[in-house]
């Protein structure tokens, strides 16, 4: 079946030389969100380079947005970063965060100095169950607090690659002190938001 029309998102929409139109990161993951998850009302993405907080309205406009692009410190390229420094696998780092035995509170925020935490946390005997937790708890500090300055409105959806990491939403869960809605295919969720908005054009809207 030909295709009647083709919207783009992500970093590089305005590169793609075949689409018929864009749209932006947040308006695309609040239709894909409202489509998901009708009662969200809140949505906070987290990708390989920043860290989105997103209200949004029951018809899935959006109302108000926060943005952490200034440092790796809100996304994932930050617990890339951190596997590196312990010597383990990314997609180790959940499970392990989960058979942490205690807080380790980790103060660095920004990446650089928070590798040379790592390290100087290794070097006192830390476990790494417990470091990689910092992490995520560092992490989860950080966009809880981008949220808090929308202000977090009931139900939030969690999306984005990092929300396929258990340790992170384990984290974020403690720190928001409630539940999260996480699609099947997380970080899917802004090509969808992209397919719907290409559907109203489609029909147009």
């Amino acid at each position: 079946e030909d295709l009647s029309h083709i919207t783009a998102t992500g970093a590089g929409k305005e590169e793609v030389s075949f689409s018929q139109g864009t749209i932006t990161e947040v308006g695309a993951n609040a239709k894909a969100i409202n489509f998901l998850f009708p009662s969200a009302r809140t949505v906070i993405d987290i990708g390989a380079e920043e860290g989105r907080a997103i209200k949004i309205s029951e018809k899935g406009k959006v109302v108000d947005f926060a943005i952490n692009e200034k440092c790796a410190a809100g996304a994932g390229t930050f617990t890339e970063t951190m596997a590196r420094a312990l010597e383990i696998k990314l997609e180790e780092m959940g499970a392990l965060s989960l058979k942490s035995q205690k807080a380790v509170p980790m103060n660095a925020q920004c990446a650089v100095f928070a590798e040379s935490e790592v390290v100087s946390l290794i070097h006192t005997k830390h476990t790494k169950e417990d470091i990689v937790r910092a992490v995520h708890d560092a992490i989860a500090d950080r966009i809880a607090s981008m949220a808090r300055k929308i202000g977090i409105e009931k139900d939030v959806a969690l999306v984005g690659g990092v929300a396929r990491n258990i340790g992170f939403v384990d984290s974020l869960k403690r720190d928001l002190e409630l539940d999260l809605l996480i699609p099947e295919d997380p970080e899917f969720s802004c090509a969808l938001g992209a397919a719907y908005a290409a559907v109203e054009k489609a029909k147009g809207g």
